[in-house]
């Protein structure tokens, strides 16, 4: 079978992944505050006066429906690890995707919330295993200069699933009856159906394909992917020995475990994964997504919210290119720590907005408790703007590298596990937030605006002191930043994350860029004409 070998190509269909995960976010959007759905999923009045407006099913109950999809998410991701490590990379994408369509079915049949919500639990255990090992997968077959562009591709294919699913859910709500609701649930399949059969074309990681002892299949994948089918180009064989030096180090202690995560030695690379997914989920560009209609509601936009909802969904999609062009320039660190002061102002700007200028809503303004605030004139336009402004910060920061970057700290022993940890905190953040927001608009109103923004100010202390630069390293490179020894380094920590930087040495190397001296005067050397470097004691550039 002909397979693929532009990593371009690779990372576009392997994405698709992602973009069940902004399917989801938005078909959920737009739908909840259309009339078909509050009527069909009805918990309260019915009020007749007003043309057959429902008020649909409680903040607490719809809380519950929406959180249903990252509560199994939270599964998947924990259980991809171990399908990963035992059947690929490719094939557990491949089993997220038919899981999906069950979902799928599921939701688009539903005859009520319990239906409904189990749909939802079976599409979130497809979003998790995708979600955690579509990123591990491009991390390990992109060359690194590449890697953080190909890797935010997921972020940005999530970005172009909230879009369209939007602008499909938008189209249909002009539909009569529960079609409104059952056509954007049941066309979300098309993207998983195109998913399972693009991959058969695509190439297994190779370096798991050398874990399992598949040399000769490692090796034509790294050359296909990064030497256009040389297998002697000096970077493949770079690649391959570094790989097999990772390998037979890895083989020689036990199988991997998720307690092995929590080792001294491990401990601070987990808990730097694990937290740049829970952060990500904590800026509350997600819940932002979910709920963007109760938001534009209540700023005074009424029945016309969706058209303007989807305007932020747009600018997601175009303030996430900056980042696939220059994130491996920009570096990861720069990155979080602008998006959070960013993030963090636009929060704390919204929240003085709100209690200075809203007020309770009149009986019967609004169809749901969550819509607890009424602002309108020029504050509401200005809520509109800063809600604007915060995705436009998200969309090129923490967006695409709370992606790219867990991927990058980890061994290739633990990687799959490691990842599958980290992505299942963002769900379980996801779970607990999307079901949180509409009580907390109900109860302390313009103060969940607060709450983001002290979340914000802190994870950008978080990242300052303790998250390392990885941009443009390979990944067995990246080991030394945490298992630094050397003078100025702190124990189990290894080298202090303020003092990395990104590394444009492995660029020159993949595009042959490197005169001799540079080839051999870091402390490698080739001996025997063998592809395996000789190390000297200078450590590497972090």
């Amino acid at each position: 079978m002909y397979t693929v070998g532009n990593v371009y190509v690779i990372a576009a269909v392997a994405v698709v992944g992602g973009a069940l995960f902004g399917f989801d976010i938005s078909s959920m959007s737009a739908i909840i505050s259309t009339r078909p759905y509050l009527c069909y999923f009805n918990q309260g009045p019915l009020y007749l006066d007003t043309d057959g407006k429902c008020s649909g099913p409680s903040a607490d109950v719809q809380g519950g429906i929406t959180a249903a999809m990252p509560g199994g998410s939270w599964l998947g991701a924990l259980v991809s690890g171990y399908l990963s490590d035992i059947l690929g990379r490719k094939k557990a994408i491949q089993i997220g995707s038919i899981i999906w369509c069950i979902g799928s079915i599921l939701v688009c049949a539903s005859n009520g919330i319990a239906m409904l919500i189990v749909g939802r639990i079976i599409n979130g255990f497809s979003v998790g295993i995708c979600s955690a090992q579509v990123p591990v997968y491009i991390t390990e077959i992109a060359p690194p200069s590449k890697r953080g562009r190909l890797v935010g591709c997921q972020q940005w294919a999530i970005t172009w699933g909230i879009m369209i699913m939007f602008y499909i859910s938008y189209g249909c709500s002009y539909v009569n009856g529960t079609a409104a609701f059952r056509i954007p649930w049941g066309l979300q399949m098309i993207p998983a159906i195109f998913l399972f059969t693009a991959m058969l074309f695509l190439p297994e990681s190779p370096r798991w394909l050398a874990k399992k002892d598949r040399w000769e299949e490692a090796q034509h994948v790294l050359a296909i992917t990064h030497a256009k089918g040389d297998v002697n180009s000096p970077f493949v064989r770079r690649e391959l020995s570094e790989i097999r030096e990772a390998v037979e180090f890895e083989r020689a202690n036990s199988d991997v475990t998720y307690f092995e995560l929590l080792s001294p030695k491990m401990i601070n690379r987990t808990h730097i994964g694990v937290f740049t997914q829970i952060w990500s989920q904590c800026t509350g560009m997600n819940v932002m997504m979910y709920y963007i209609t109760y938001i534009f509601t209540m700023a005074g936009l009424g029945d016309s919210v969706l058209l303007p909802s989807s305007i932020q969904y747009i600018i997601n999609v175009i303030m996430t290119i900056p980042a696939l062009l220059f994130i491996d320039r920009w570096g990861r660190r720069p990155t979080l720590l602008v998006g959070a002061a960013l993030m963090m102002t636009w929060l704390f700007a919204n929240a003085g907005l709100l209690a200075v200028y809203s007020r309770k809503p009149r009986p019967g303004e609004f169809s749901s408790d969550a819509e607890s605030m009424s602002i309108t004139g020029p504050p509401a336009k200005a809520v509109i703007a800063c809600t604007y402004l915060f995705v436009a910060s998200y969309a090129p920061t923490w967006g695409p590298v709370s992606w790219i970057y867990p991927p990058e700290l980890y061994p290739l022993r633990v990687r799959g596990k490691a990842v599958a940890l980290a992505t299942s905190s963002n769900w379980a953040f996801n779970f607990a937030l999307a079901y949180f927001v509409p009580p907390a608009f109900a109860n302390i109103k313009w103060k969940v605006y607060i709450i983001f923004g002290v979340f914000c100010a802190s994870m950008f202390l978080h990242v300052f002191f303790f998250f390392p630069e990885t941009a443009q390293k390979r990944l067995e490179e990246v080991e030394y930043i945490f298992d630094d020894t050397t003078p100025g380094s702190i124990p189990y920590l290894g080298t202090p994350a303020w003092k990395t930087h990104v590394d444009t040495h492995t660029g020159k190397l993949e595009r042959g860029e490197m005169d001799a001296e540079e080839k051999f005067g870091h402390g490698e050397q080739m001996e025997h004409g063998s592809p395996s470097p000789v190390r000297s004691s200078e450590p590497p550039k972090v």
